[in-house]
This record gives C-alpha cells, sequence and structure tokens, in this order.
C-alpha cells in the first residue's frame, strides 16, 4: 500500500514513510500531497510500527503508591484522577501503564524512561520527602516529561521546577472554616493530614489564616493528626468527645471525608450527632460523603479534571515536554450538607 501512495503522489516510498512516521525532514507541501494519496487510497498506517519509527512506547505511565490494606482503585481520590487520565489518554490515542511503588522501593523513575516503558510520567501520591524529591528532581535535569499531582514542591503561589496540577486547597479549607463560623461555631477542632502531603499544609494554613481574620483563638488542642483513613478519625473519637463535652470545642472541620466519616461513627458511639451537637465539615465530597447520615458537608475537588489536565498537558500530537510554567491550580467548591445543621446547598464557586 505505501507503494501506490508513492506513486499517487509522486514520491519515493521512503518519503511517504517520513510523512506518516512523523520523522525527518519533508516539505510541507510534499507532506500534504502524500496525505492527500494517503486518504484516497484509504490508507491507515500501522500504529504500532509508527511508534517504533518514533523510538516510542506510546504509553503514559502513571505511578501509584503501594498501601498495605488499601484498595486504591475503590479509594475515591485514586479512581477519580485515574479516571480522568483515562479518558485523556484514550482520546488522544495512547495507552496507560501503571506502577506500582512499594514504600522502601528505590525510585528510579528514569529507568522507565531509558527502556522506552513510558514516554511521559505521571506521579499520584508523591510526598515532600527526600526520596521522592530526588527522584522527581533526577527526572527534571534529564529532561524527562512528568507531572505531578496534588503535590506541590514551592510555597503557595511560588515557583516550583516541576510541572504539577493540584487543587486551591488553602481557598477550599478557607472556605469550610468561614461556614463554620458564619453557622454560629467558634471554638471549630480541626483534623489534618500529614504534613509531607502539601495539601495538608494548604489546608492547615486556610484553617490557621481565617481564625486570625476573624479574631478568633488559635488553640494547639484543638489541632489534631489522622492518616487521611477513616480509622484515624475514628481513633480520634474519644478525645474530640471530651473536646465537644466540656465545650472546648463546638465543631470539627476533617481535611478529609474520611477522617470527617471515621469521626462521626466513633462520636455516635458517645451520643453525640453531628448536625446536632457539633457541627462537622469534611473535603474531597467523595461519595460517602453523600451517602453518609447525616451527609456531609464538604468541599468538592474535581479530581477527574485534575487527571485530565495532568494527561492533556503531557500529550498533544505526541509527548511533549513538561515545562513547570504550565503547572495548573484548578478552583474548589463548598457543598454545604446536613452534618452541618443547615439545608444543602452549594457555596458559590471561587
Amino acid at each position: 500500500m505505501r507503494q501506490q501512495v508513492a506513486k499517487l503522489a509522486g514520491v519515493s516510498e521512503a518519503t511517504v514513510s517520513r510523512v506518516l512516521n512523523g520523522v525527518g525532514p519533508v516539505k510541507e507541501a510534499t507532506k500534504q500531497r502524500v496525505l492527500a494519496a494517503a486518504a484516497e487510497l484509504g490508507y491507515v498506517p500501522n500504529a504500532l510500527a509508527q511508534q517504533f519509527a518514533r523510538k516510542k512506547s506510546g504509553n503514559l505511565g502513571v505511578v501509584l503508591p503501594h498501601m498495605a490494606k488499601v484498595s486504591l482503585f475503590s479509594t475515591y481520590y485514586f479512581s477519580e484522577m485515574l479516571s480522568g487520565i483515562g479518558s485523556e489518554v484514550q482520546a488522544a490515542g495512547n495507552d496507560l501503564l501503571l506502577l506500582f511503588r512499594e514504600a522502601d522501593q528505590p525510585r528510579n523513575y528514569a529507568a522507565l524512561f531509558q527502556s522506552q516503558k513510558i514516554d511521559a510520567l505521571i506521579v499520584l501520591g508523591a510526598t515532600d520527602m527526600p526520596q521522592d524529591r530526588s527522584a522527581l528532581e533526577e527526572l527534571a535535569k534529564d529532561g524527562y516529561p512528568f507531572c505531578v499531582l496534588n503535590q506541590r514542591y514551592s510555597q503557595r503561589g511560588g515557583d516550583s521546577s516541576f510541572l504539577t496540577v493540584d487543587a486551591d486547597h488553602w481557598s477550599g479549607s478557607q472556605d469550610a472554616v468561614r461556614h463554620l463560623i458564619d453557622i454560629g461555631c467558634s471554638r471549630i477542632a480541626f483534623i489534618n493530614g500529614p504534613e509531607q502531603y502539601s495539601n495538608s499544609i494548604d489546608r492547615r494554613e486556610g484553617y490557621l489564616s481565617v481564625l486570625a481574620a476573624s479574631g478568633l483563638p488559635i488553640e494547639q488542642q484543638l489541632m489534631l493528626t489522622g492518616n487521611y483513613s477513616r480509622k484515624s478519625g475514628y481513633e480520634l473519637a474519644d478525645q474530640l468527645a471530651e473536646l465537644i463535652a466540656s465545650g472546648r470545642a463546638d465543631s470539627i472541620f476533617a481535611a478529609n471525608d474520611r477522617m470527617a466519616i471515621g469521626a462521626m461513627q466513633g462520636l455516635r458511639e458517645h451520643g453525640l450527632e453531628a448536625g446536632r451537637d457539633y457541627a462537622l465539615c469534611g473535603y474531597d465530597d467523595a461519595d460517602a460523603a453523600r451517602m453518609a447520615s447525616p451527609q456531609l458537608t464538604s468541599v468538592a475537588v474535581p479530581f477527574q479534571e485534575m487527571g485530565r489536565k495532568a494527561a492533556s498537558l503531557l500529550l498533544g500530537s505526541g509527548i511533549e515536554g513538561a515545562d513547570a510554567s504550565r503547572s495548573a491550580v484548578l478552583p474548589v467548591e463548598l457543598i454545604i450538607r446536613e452534618s452541618t445543621g443547615v439545608q444543602q446547598h452549594r457555596s458559590k464557586q471561587r
């Protein structure tokens, strides 16, 4: 068939190969003549042959952390981002390669590029720990295209040497705390996640900034730490129940829905109900927030859109470079439900 395309276009077969594989210099007029001939003959080049010619795998790699006793694909956070990545990859005609990272495993991401297993990389579950940071710095130094999702390696609003896609967790946290204050709360307990994640730092800073702006005292006894699991929220329930019973806390803001729901379940065992005895706000707006009883007020994070954005920054007509200046921060939205004791409605989107 290539011979027929070459004959119809009046060029050599080598020129046809260069045009259809997208390699080597070809005059624009010649390129258009070859493409027109291929279209007239109904010739569709073999995708695998194109990838070999371009020395590309056609794979976008996604690094996922291995988490013991946790099914990542049933976890809202990961499943939503993977769904967004997958839809963008499929639309671009590429394939998705999932790579699981053990906690104590070396982060030799560069080897994946060197072996031509992947053309670009999205990293999920990255932390601001030396092992993660050094592996990403190596990729950046060698010019490999990659994007970090929901983790930032700079001060908020500052520059970063890595391409990142994040959500505005600082503003989302502010919206949640302002809502609690607006409904009359003044002693707001905060359950945060580990500070190796930039979103934990953003949510803490958002919480503290609204308390300070509102003239409310910042009390260390009201600032608790979990690990983003439902169990960690549940295990803090005894401490929270004591704070509520003594009047030292009248509300709770948890940095994700899993911890919020765990705390709500544990507090119920103390006879305390969200929306009646205390106000409760979560974060992420996972499916579980809508299924909880009472339904959970939460900050909706566009995880699917974040996944699509990360993939689209790396994918185009082919794999592009990872320019850190194209990093994106997506808006979030407070969804108000019964757990804060008010009728459901959506806040004004930021």
